[in-house]
């Protein structure tokens, strides 16, 4: 008999927020998020729930919205124990949308092999989570699975290279997870893993003498300009001396101004068109484009320097309701808080190159403050930690649980629909 969601689903769902981690195939770019629910008590003392019961919600919380919603248009995969792969919640997934994780927990008997061999009977895909051997209890599942999971942290650089010629398969890919370096990266590369689960890609690689680039300058000379209310002429003066920026900018008004005003020819124009948050906005997302000028979404670091941005902007808006001025701040921490990775240079080199507040360098080299207290509960969401340091993070801002649950998801929704606005074709 399979368990009831109802009943797995009845505990307080305000004790959870959802951490997605992203995964990337061999190209570097974005191809599925994992999604946990992370316990995130409201005081210190509080109990954690139960793991089934935490799955239940995401599951419930994922069909509710619909999965395009949390992901976008990547994969997701779904951490499954013995509990929900038996339940029937489990079929409220989409089996096109998502990778059901078997925990390292589940043994392999009779009543699971047969419960596997049924949904995948109904389309549904199978990753084996934390591997770290070629052990029996992998061996009874290798054959069911679509993905490995190895965890980098649990083998040693020998045992790897074994491991991944062991477990490779013409069917089964292999997925590195745990990867905290380019060095891990390009190893597992080399070893023929199609996927790749850490931060490693936003661990700032400073490099010595590195230099920003012309184009990297022009945009946060203007970001610098409109930080200090310069006027129109200056502005677009500024546009002009970068022909690529010029162009991308009349594309981006262009695709956005398709109404009574009719086609826009002139830098000066577009700059009126789009206005002084928009623009702002749109250079700090252009910063993060490739050297041709293109913003690629599925860009990692770009998808979390958004939502970063976005989370920041609608947690100032929620605690300062009307202050316009303190959510374009809280917005540009975000995208800010990742150049250091972008650009290979220590973040105080980058801040003496922008002039900004003392409030913003607090926040980006200190965490300090309030914005920098949002930002420490932003990357807390990002599901690097447990969820007693992000209840102690909200406690400072006096936001709960549910309260940034809910901002979490509108900044996933927001990202998801920037296609239209941010993309320069």
């Amino acid at each position: 008999m399979h368990a009831d969601a109802t009943a797995v689903t009845s505990m307080p769902s305000e004790e959870f927020f959802l951490a997605r981690q992203p995964i990337l195939g061999r190209d570097q770019k974005l191809v599925a998020f994992e999604l946990l629910f992370r316990a995130a008590p409201e005081h210190e003392d509080a109990q954690l729930t139960d793991y089934a019961a935490a799955t239940a919600t995401v599951i419930s919380h994922a069909s509710q919205l619909g999965m395009e919603q949390v992901v976008g248009e990547q994969l997701a995969f779904v951490n499954v124990d013995e509990v929900v792969l038996m339940s029937d919640f489990v079929r409220f997934l989409s089996p096109d949308r998502v990778i059901l994780e078997i925990l390292e927990t589940v043994l392999p008997t009779e009543a699971v092999l047969a419960r596997v061999r049924e949904l995948k009977e109904l389309g549904f895909k199978f990753a084996l989570d934390d591997v770290i051997g070629h052990s029996e209890q992998v061996s009874k599942l290798i054959d069911l699975v679509d993905v490995i999971k190895i965890d980098l942290k649990g083998v040693s650089r020998d045992e790897l290279t074994r491991l991944a010629i062991s477990l490779r398969g013409a069917r089964q890919k292999l997925l590195a997870e745990k990867v905290e370096t380019v060095e891990e990266f390009r190893l597992c590369l080399e070893l023929g893993f199609e996927y790749f689960q850490g931060y490693y890609f936003a661990r700032p690689a400073i490099l010595s003498g590195k230099k920003i680039s012309p184009s990297e300058l022009v945009v946060l000379r203007l970001l610098e300009l409109i930080g200090s209310n310069a006027d129109n002429a200056a502005i677009e003066a500024a546009v002009k001396r970068d022909a690529l920026l010029s162009l991308n900018l009349l594309r981006l008004v262009n695709s956005r101004a398709a109404g009574p005003d009719g086609h826009i020819e002139s830098v000066s124009q577009a700059v009126v068109q789009l206005g002084r948050s928009q623009l702002q906005r749109w250079l700090q997302i252009l910063l993060y484009s490739t050297p041709d000028g293109r913003v690629e979404l599925n860009s990692p670091l770009l998808q979390m320097a958004t939502t970063r941005g976005r989370l920041l902007e609608l947690m100032s808006q929620a605690l300062h309701p009307g202050d316009t001025a303190s959510a374009e701040t809280a917005f540009t921490i975000g995208m800010m808080s990742l150049m250091d990775a972008l650009l290979a240079i220590p973040m105080a080199a980058i801040l003496d190159r922008v002039d900004v507040s003392q409030e913003v360098k607090a926040a980006l080299l200190d965490r300090a403050g309030n914005y920098g207290a949002m930002l420490s509960v932003a990357e807390e969401l990002e599901g690097k930690q447990g969820g007693r340091s992000l209840a102690r993070a909200l406690g400072k801002l006096g936001l709960s649980v549910k309260q940034i649950r809910e901002i979490e998801l509108a900044a996933f929704d927001w990202v998801r629909g920037l296609g239209a606005h941010a993309t320069t074709h």
